[in-house]
């Protein structure tokens, strides 16, 4: 890759609880390629689809998803918000998007998201009527009026059997906007 300018930058990433989520470990791999550095953050329902394990072999980092870990001192929300050049939340999920609309921060994810002053990417990824309910278009509204950079999911076959919006964009769209956010 040429101009790589994710080397050495560090790329907190916020996993939600999607089937999309599977996909999120060849975006880890692909950003270790390029040599930046990855935190992941998980939802707790995230670590039911994927293991933290899986994120952390792949990352070379610890995986954080619970709020009250005391194995040591850091404040693990307010540390990674702090570290992070950039934050991507991968895939979101309707739940994830409303309570950031919201201003909720009762995960560890969402925690992370209001505590950071880096650039925030969010990638949905759910049900076709889902991703095109009322409240979920507003909530996406509301992100982007917050500076929240939005990658659109894409029209294919989903989970459900369905064909139709709310595929994750490729990674490598997702690449693409991260190095666009850090130019």
């Amino acid at each position: 890759m040429q101009n790589n300018n994710l080397k050495n930058k560090n790329i907190i990433i916020g996993i939600c609880a999607g089937i999309a989520i599977y996909k999120v470990c060849d975006l880890i791999r692909e950003l270790i390629k390029v040599e930046a550095n990855v935190t992941c953050v998980m939802t707790k329902d995230a670590t039911k689809f994927v293991t933290p394990l899986m994120f952390q072999s792949l990352s070379k980092n610890k995986v954080v998803y619970d709020m009250f870990d005391t194995s040591y001192f850091e404040i693990e929300h307010i540390s990674l918000a702090q570290k992070a050049d950039v934050y991507v939340i991968v895939p979101a999920t309707a739940n994830t998007i409303s309570k950031l609309a919201n201003g909720m921060a009762d995960n560890l994810v969402t925690s992370t998201a209001i505590a950071t002053t880096a650039k925030i990417i969010v990638c949905p990824a759910m049900n076709h009527n889902m991703y095109h309910h009322k409240a979920v278009e507003n909530n996406i509204q509301v992100l982007k009026s917050y500076g929240y950079k939005i990658v659109d999911s894409k029209q294919g076959l989903l989970a459900c059997g369905v064909v139709g919006d709310g595929c994750l964009a490729d990674n490598s769209t997702i690449l693409e906007e991260i190095k666009n956010q850090l130019k």
